[in-house]
C-alpha cells in the first residue's frame, strides 16, 4: 500500500511563528520527519508520498534532501490537494495521513492497516475517544459521534483511491481507539509543547498499557 502525508496547508492556527509547521522541531527531528519515519518502517507500506504546496516550501526542500517523493499541490483545500496527489500515485488503496502527528509510531500504523479488510471495506479512519484526548489537556475542535460515544478525528485514512478520484461516496469504518499516538496533532503552539513534553521525557507514555482498536475499561 501506498501512503501520502498531507503538508501543503498554510497551518495559520500556528500562529506567525516563522517555521512552516511541518518542519517544527520535535525532540531531535522535525515534526514532517516523524510521520514519515512511522510510515516507512510499516510491513506494509511500499512507498511514501509527500503533498507540498509553495506554503511549504521549506519543508519540499528538506524532504527532497531527504530522499523523500514529493507532489506539488496547491494548498488551497484539503480536497483539492488529495485528487492532485492521488492521480499521481498507484494502487486501489492509499493510506493518508497529515505531517502534524509527531507521536505517530510503526506500531499504530500497522494496527490501522491489518484492521482494514478491502474485501468488505471502502474507506476507514481512525478516531481517538473525546476523554483521551482532552486528558492530555486538548480541547477537540470537532468530534464525532459512534456508538453512543464523542470521537476525535485523527486524519489518519485508507481511501479507495480510483473511486475518490472518481468523485464517488465511500463507505467509511471507524476504528476506535485511545490512543494517545492518534491524539496530539501539532496545529497550535500549546499542542507543539504538548507533544515536546512526551520527548523531553525520553518516550510517549501511553495513557493505557494495552495495544486494542477498542477503548480499555
Amino acid at each position: 500500500m501506498q501512503a501520502l502525508v498531507n503538508a501543503g496547508g498554510k497551518g495559520t492556527r500556528m500562529g506567525k511563528c516563522g517555521i512552516e509547521k511541518p518542519m517544527q522541531m520535535v525532540g531531535d527531528r522535525p515534526t514532517i520527519q516523524r510521520v514519515i519515519d512511522a510510515l516507512s518502517a510499516s510491513k506494509h507500506i511500499d512507498r511514501v508520498y509527500v503533498s507540498v504546496s509553495d506554503h511549504t516550501l521549506v519543508t519540499e526542500e528538506y524532504l527532497e534532501g531527504m530522499g523523500v517523493r514529493t507532489i506539488r499541490t496547491s494548498g488551497e483545500s484539503f480536497m483539492d490537494d488529495l485528487h492532485t496527489a492521488f492521480e499521481r500515485m498507484e494502487g486501489e488503496y492509499v493510506l493518508t495521513c497529515p505531517s502534524d502527528l509527531p507521536l505517530l509510531s510503526t506500531r499504530v500504523i500497522d494496527e490501522f492497516i491489518e484492521y482494514f479488510d478491502s474485501r468488505v471495506m471502502e474507506s476507514a479512519i481512525a478516531v481517538v475517544d473525546e476523554e483521551t484526548v482532552r486528558g492530555l489537556g486538548i480541547t477537540p475542535s470537532y468530534t464525532r459521534e459512534h456508538r453512543g460515544n464523542q470521537w476525535v478525528l485523527s486524519g489518519v485514512c485508507i481511501m479507495n483511491r480510483p473511486r475518490t478520484l472518481a468523485g464517488e461516496y465511500l463507505d467509511e469504518y471507524i476504528f476506535d481507539t485511545n490512543w494517545p499516538e492518534l491524539a496530539v496533532n501539532v496545529n497550535t503552539m500549546r499542542e507543539l509543547d504538548l507533544a515536546r513534553s512526551f520527548f523531553r521525557e525520553r518516550r510517549p507514555r501511553p495513557l493505557c498499557p494495552c495495544i486494542s482498536p477498542r477503548p480499555c475499561p
